[in-house]
């Protein structure tokens, strides 16, 4: 007799992933495979920021080399709060390492949750681009350039629903570096890259588009929110290129918009996204076993989170380890950890 999967199974098993992980998660990589993360650590951010993939070029230019532009996806959780989003110093940084080694045009992008066009504004974007007109540097509005890529999510009930998502993160042609930043979150505990590209792709509508808004898709909900990451996080890894850290001054509270600065003044590089966060989650002092969303990209094989199976180039973490002030609300964020308190009634 054939196996019938209701919805009350479906939350069952959602409630009891970290159990099921032995049996259905795939292996993180070849035997032996390794990734290698770069961590720096200076007094000049954009210096930090350059070395940090200096160190890890043979990893980056036979890629690069193939690609015809690159995109920098920039971090702007706010659009005023220069603590909440990307630094033009590391932007610059970016652009100090590909001057010399790439000659196609150079687009920072962004689909942030308020005017992506402000947070440009705001933190000076527009002044890198018109200081790097030699490296072609242009912004665009991935919002206003509302060209999408649909990529299947759950809603709040765990009913399936697409999202719409930035088509330029999923583009071939494009080497894509994550710039990002350390800071606590309201409900992945932690932001990283894999957050910043996975919760910033979703679009909403340009001016004179009506009023919608996919970001609210993909978060909608503790578990629900965790495990959309992971699923944005299988949809674009093909198109992954490099994270970039920026953790010269993280930002630890009442993150990823309110919180509090930390004057960490290291950079992360790697073009393993999940290997990436892993040695920043180990530089804000967070048990690496509360970071659900990379838990799951782990189990399926979509990054290196095994600590032991990770190079670090450069410095030592224990010697760049401050322990980050959590959000308020972590006690409730790590109810991800345990069954699930809202299931319906028995019936039958």
């Amino acid at each position: 007799m054939p196996v019938r999967f209701t919805r009350r199974t479906m939350l069952q098993l959602t409630a009891f992933t970290p159990a099921l992980r032995p049996l259905f998660a795939q292996t993180p990589a070849a035997p032996g495979k390794r990734s290698t993360v770069s961590l720096v650590k200076g007094e000049n951010r954009r210096k930090n920021v350059s070395e940090a993939l200096a160190a890890i070029d043979e990893q980056i230019r036979p890629v690069l080399r193939t690609k015809k532009y690159v995109a920098i996806k920039v971090n702007n959780v706010s659009t005023t709060n220069q603590l909440a989003a990307s630094h033009a110093d590391a932007i610059h940084g970016i652009l100090d390492y590909l001057e010399p080694r790439f000659k196609g045009p150079v687009y920072v992008v962004e689909s942030s949750a308020g005017d992506t066009m402000q947070g440009f504004e705001s933190f000076r974007y527009n002044q890198v681009a018109s200081e790097r007109r030699s490296q072609k540097v242009g912004l665009i509005d991935l919002n206003r350039e509302a060209e999408f890529k649909a990529v299947p999510l759950l809603d709040y009930d765990l009913h399936a629903k697409a999202a719409r998502c930035a088509a330029r993160l999923f583009d071939p042609e494009a080497y894509v570096f994550c710039a990002c930043m350390l800071k606590t979150h309201n409900v992945a505990v932690a932001t990283l890259s894999i957050k910043n590209m996975a919760l910033g792709a979703p679009l909403h509508s340009k001016p004179g588009d009506g009023r919608w808004n996919d970001k609210r898709v993909a978060h909608n909900g503790l578990r629900q929110t965790l495990y959309n990451m992971f699923l944005m996080t299988q949809a674009m890894r093909p198109y992954f290129g490099a994270a970039v850290i920026d953790g010269y001054e993280g930002m630890e509270g009442n993150g990823p918009s309110s919180g509090t600065p930390v004057p960490s003044r290291i950079a992360i590089a790697s073009t393993d996204y999940v290997a990436a966060d892993r040695i920043g989650v180990e530089s804000m002092g967070i048990n690496p076993e509360w970071m659900g969303y990379l838990k799951f990209c782990s189990d399926f094989g979509l990054g290196q989170y095994d600590l032991n199976q990770i190079d670090v180039r450069g410095e030592k973490i224990e010697a760049v380890r401050r322990k980050y002030l959590l959000h308020a609300d972590i006690e409730r964020e790590l109810e991800w950890m345990g069954p699930m308190k809202d299931l319906p009634p028995k019936l039958g």
